[in-house]
């Protein structure tokens, strides 16, 4: 039987101890710090030497140059035969499912002119470039590959560079054929530190891009951080969660499986239920103890329940919302009679997953919203992977003659009133401007 902790809503200090289940610091330790500082700046001045040697060194390759790196148009192409019709069919259907859902966030420039003849709009334009990383090595993502890239070709992104590291020159056939379908311009057989350097600063043979995507490992989660700023990022992400809200009428060995899919991510994933009937928590706790075996990542399975899993019992569905809305998860299901009366009181959650139906693992696949979501709280302030994050805004200001007499009096005012005497000036040069 596994030690999973339980809470009660109702006595004194749950806050607190839910607090302390829910701490999570993604920040590194300062060895670690010092360690990627180290190989970004051998990047930043060596360029494609330093990628090369740390590339060697860490993913035990021979690599004479970054043309051994490079992984061909035509291995990608490749790729597609070999992983098989049913997995390329998978892989397609995804890739066209993410495409749709994400074509209706496109944003569009816009504009409009005021009576005295100002124009006011913005301007929506693609980034040049992305870089998209991909985990390698412990095991291949190909639905990461198009979780990012497809989003990316939506918002009308040019050219797309994908990284991902090959230890001991090991390669996922379905990561690379999901790169032939979503499009990626150019593969990188290189991870960590080392490729987010080179995605951030550009060497000899990688591009320099404008915004790097992806989750990895605590290296590159802190690359990424300290490149922000010369490059844009996605986000930190943290382990993976899960919160199930159950009313207690749905078949706990579903429920079970349910926290199952996110604790075999790794041992810091956490999985929560929230429910108002003890006997249904009781009965979910079974299930674990006799399903739990049967899995191929039991033992991973078993850490992360054991470390940070938990039940929760509460009053009721509206004290079920209070919960979760400050956990803030990144996945919510919600097994409940009336998921959408429910999901109407959640404020803060990456994607809410509505009704018994609906696994989340739906969601990581195949459904078509973004599976690249906010974790460890940030919910309540950033929202999931998409199409605005590989767009971005300029505001449109052009005024007539007659605007520039008007607003210009007004910004002359204000600007007087800061001490910006050229700012004045600058506007009261044009009051005098013709009709």
């Amino acid at each position: 039987m596994i030690e999973i902790k339980t809470l009660n809503a109702a006595e004194p200090g749950f806050r607190e101890r839910l607090d302390e289940l829910l701490a999570w610091d993604t920040v590194s330790d300062e060895a670690i710090q010092a360690r990627v500082r180290e190989i970004l700046d051998a990047v930043r001045r060596r360029g494609d030497a330093a990628v090369v040697e740390y590339t060697n060194r860490f993913d035990r390759l021979q690599a004479a140059s970054m043309k051994d790196l490079e992984i061909s148009p035509a291995r990608l192409q490749a790729a597609l035969g070999e992983i098989g019709e049913s997995r390329r069919q998978a892989l397609e259907q995804a890739a066209e499912r993410v495409r749709r859902y994400h074509e209706r966030q496109r944003q569009a420039s816009w504009s409009y002119t005021e009576p005295d003849g100002t124009l006011l709009g913005q301007q929506v334009t693609p980034l040049d470039r992305v870089g998209l990383y991909v985990p390698g090595g412990k095991a291949a993502y190909p639905s990461s590959v198009i979780m990012n890239a497809v989003p990316a070709r939506v918002a009308g992104v040019p050219e797309l560079i994908m990284v991902v590291p090959t230890p001991e020159g090991a390669v996922d056939p379905l990561v690379l054929a999901a790169a032939a379908i979503a499009g990626v311009d150019r593969v990188f057989a290189i991870g960590g530190a080392q490729a987010v350097a080179a995605l951030a600063y550009g060497t000899e043979t990688v591009p320099a891009v404008d915004k790097i995507v992806g989750p990895g490992n605590i290296y590159v989660a802190t690359a990424k951080g300290m490149v922000y700023g010369t490059v844009g990022i996605d986000m930190i992400a943290g382990p993976s969660e899960i919160l199930v809200i159950c009313d207690g009428e749905t078949d706990p060995d579903w429920i079970a499986m349910d926290l199952f899919s996110q604790a075999e991510h790794d041992e810091d994933a956490q999985s929560i239920l929230v429910s108002p009937d003890g006997a249904f928590i009781e009965a979910v706790r079974a299930s674990i103890s006799r399903l739990l075996p049967e899995m191929e990542r039991a033992e991973i399975i078993r850490r992360s329940l054991a470390r940070r899993a938990a039940f929760i019992q509460v009053r009721d569905l509206d004290e079920a919302a209070e919960v979760a809305n400050h956990i803030a998860p990144e996945h919510l299901e919600l097994s409940v009679a009336d998921p959408q009366a429910l999901a109407a009181r959640i404020r803060h959650a990456g994607a809410i997953f509505m009704g018994r139906y609906t696994a989340e693992a739906i969601g990581d696949y195949i459904a078509g919203p973004n599976h690249v979501l906010p974790t460890s709280r940030t919910a309540r302030f950033s929202s999931p992977l998409g199409v605005y994050d590989f767009q971005k805004r300029s505001s449109l200001i052009m005024c007539s003659p007659a605007s520039a007499r008007t607003l210009g009096a007004t910004a002359s005012v204000l600007a007087r009133s800061e001490g910006l005497t050229a700012h004045a000036r600058s506007a009261e040069y044009r009051l005098g401007g013709e009709d």
